[in-house]
């Protein structure tokens, strides 16, 4: 079920993502704190939709202000350890990857999980994007299902 919140107007389109960071130190004392700081922090969602008919708000964080947008968690894509990976089945990240040069870096770091998080696989993807592993990982590229 989507939850209504405050964005910036450059992200309220529909099926854009992100993550959500928390509070700004620029959030102290805005009129509006309660309907921008109500998603859970460091998760990833996807704008569901984007609320008619409603005003831009100024913001001391958004230079163009903020809108009403309907939001969902996002599933993530990224790599984990290959043994026993399969839909439905629980998995964790196998650590953090210095090479940021790596096609794959992006889901062997990927934003909206954490190291010490443990997941459910929604789908498996296969093969990750490189060529191979600088760590010496045997890693499979899945997508995490949305938490709820």
């Amino acid at each position: 079920m989507p939850t209504v919140t405050l964005i910036g107007t450059r992200l309220a389109e529909p099926g854009r993502e992100f993550v959500y960071r928390g509070e700004s130190p620029a959030c102290e004392g805005c009129p509006y704190r309660a309907q921008c700081l109500n998603l859970t922090e460091g998760r990833r969602y996807r704008v569901a939709g984007v609320r008619e008919n409603t005003q831009v708000l100024d913001c001391a964080v958004h230079d163009e202000g903020v809108q009403a947008v309907e939001v969902e968690p996002a599933p993530v894509r990224a790599n984990v350890p290959s043994r026993g990976v399969y839909a439905g089945s629980r998995a964790s990240l196998a650590g953090p990857c210095p090479h940021t040069d790596c096609p794959s870096h992006e889901y062997c770091v990927p934003e909206g999980a954490e190291f010490d998080g443990e997941y459910r696989i929604g789908e498996v993807i296969g093969e990750p994007p490189h060529d191979y592993c600088a760590l010496d990982r045997d890693l499979t590229l899945v997508e995490f299902a949305p938490e709820e």
